[in-house]
């Protein structure tokens, strides 16, 4: 990875950082897409993001036959907007679990971090895109007056695309 490509991944990471839940899409058998909410547990720097998931899921079965997938992320909040383009692997290693566990995971493995059915779900982030725009409305509109008296397209915020 060079260094655009990294201060790329460490901005897109700090603008991920606040959203806890993605939206993940798989593809099913017949190639229809499945959208579902995860909660983000780890988002590394190296550009890999954690999931927990039952083992013997749906998803886990759409993981193992097609590995990619899609995080969406949204903060209407802060106008910030995230979808990240990814290969996602199902990993049952104990000491990232052990790392990762939070006690109201129980819920979902009420056998706690012992449970033989949880897994995690790594996502190796291949693409990015974001849209960051001012969360005022009065930043809005000022650009949207400017933009009509000038004649000049109106720019609500920044865009970018990042290939890693």
């Amino acid at each position: 990875m060079n260094n655009e490509q990294k201060e790329n991944l460490h901005k897109l990471i700090d603008k991920l950082k606040d959203i806890d839940t993605a939206m993940m899409t798989t593809v099913d058998d017949d190639g229809s897409l499945r959208s579902r909410p995860m909660r983000n547990q780890q988002i590394k720097e190296d550009g890999v993001i954690w999931f927990f998931t039952g083992y013997e899921s749906g998803k886990s079965h759409e993981i193992k036959q097609d590995a990619h997938v899609n995080l969406s992320y949204a903060k209407p909040s802060d106008n910030l907007y995230v979808s990240v383009s990814g290969r996602a692997s199902l990993v049952k290693d104990r000491a990232k679990i052990e790392e990762l566990w939070n006690p109201a995971l129980k819920a979902w493995f009420p056998e706690g971090k012992e449970d033989p059915n949880i897994a995690l779900i790594k996502v190796t982030i291949d693409k990015a895109e974001y849209w960051d725009s001012p969360n005022s409305a009065v930043v809005h509109l000022i650009g949207m007056v400017k933009a009509t008296v000038t004649g000049e397209q109106y720019d609500p915020g920044e865009n970018k695309k990042i290939n890693l």
